[in-house]
């Protein structure tokens, strides 16, 4: 049987990590070892932060409800109570685009809360 030498595999190997690792500092970038390392991290956490993701926005949407609501006089936990007590079913992230690019419908969803708070 003949004998199978690894070099160009290996090679083809290690130039497709380097080329995994380009823009990192150091030697990173430049020896396999410390590029492996460097990427396997990199992995781990894009894996992480792609669910981590999802939290941040969840409390950027909470934070602009917050601050439209309270500029009309009512706070975020006492909104929300109402609205779902007057059996409005938006989520957080309508909420808090309607907050941003159409206050005038947002303050439509709030005076609807207060006249809810007002009749009890």
């Amino acid at each position: 049987m003949a004998r199978v030498k690894r070099g160009v595999a290996a090679h083809k190997k290690h130039k497709k990590l380097l080329k995994a690792a380009e823009g990192r500092r150091q030697t990173k970038h430049k020896l396999v070892r410390p590029a492996r390392e460097a990427a396997m991290h990199a992995l781990t956490y894009a894996f992480r932060d792609r669910r981590k993701r999802k939290s941040q926005f969840r409390a950027l949407w909470i934070a602009r409800i917050n601050a439209a609501s309270r500029e009309a006089g009512v706070s975020y936990s006492r909104l929300m109570a109402a609205m779902r007590a007057a059996g409005v079913d938006l989520d957080r992230k309508v909420l808090a685009d309607m907050a941003v690019r159409d206050p005038n419908s947002f303050r439509r969803y709030i005076d609807l809360v207060k006249g809810d708070k007002a009749s009890s």
